[in-house]
């Protein structure tokens, strides 16, 4: 059976996809998530790993900072980073509805893959409860439209 199929069908299981496109159902993972559209639009900043989070970073409202030995990433409402900052700005964001086990398999691999097959870019971000998924807003309707065709239920 296909994702969608399965997905009309009720099932809860995870769906695993062969080479051969068909699926099979694989225990403790969701087959069809649900996922929101938020407002907004948001950019992606690269700092120097040795600076400290920034002021301008508003404390209210959605950002993510994530911090390596070679970098400082943040992102953040579009209109809040002042120019002169390394930044990738037009970003709309998808909520996958969490909150997500961590034992479940799957759950980005559910959504990524039918994006990669459309060629909708993505960046992903994980927290504690569930998933986030950036998208180029010139692409957001074409995401939709893939997300929708693997059985993914937009609320």
């Amino acid at each position: 059976m296909r994702r969608r199929d399965l997905c009309a069908a009720g099932v809860a299981g995870p769906v695993v996809l062969s080479a051969e496109g068909e699926s099979r159902v694989q225990p403790e993972s969701p087959a069809c998530l649900k996922f929101r559209v938020h407002q907004g639009t948001f950019a992606v900043c690269r700092l120097d790993a040795a600076l400290p989070v920034p002021a301008w970073l508003p404390r209210d409202g959605w950002s993510t900072i994530t911090r390596t030995p070679a970098e400082l990433s943040i992102v953040c409402e579009q209109s809040a980073v002042p120019d002169g900052i390394s930044k990738q700005g037009g970003w709309r964001r998808i909520e996958l509805a969490g909150p997500f086990g961590f034992s479940l398999t799957g759950i980005l691999a559910s959504i990524l893959n039918p994006l990669a097959a459309a060629g909708v870019p993505i960046f992903a971000i994980s927290t504690f409860d569930t998933d986030w998924i950036l998208i180029p807003g010139e692409h957001l309707e074409k995401a939709k439209r893939a997300l929708a065709a693997a059985g993914h239920n937009e609320i």
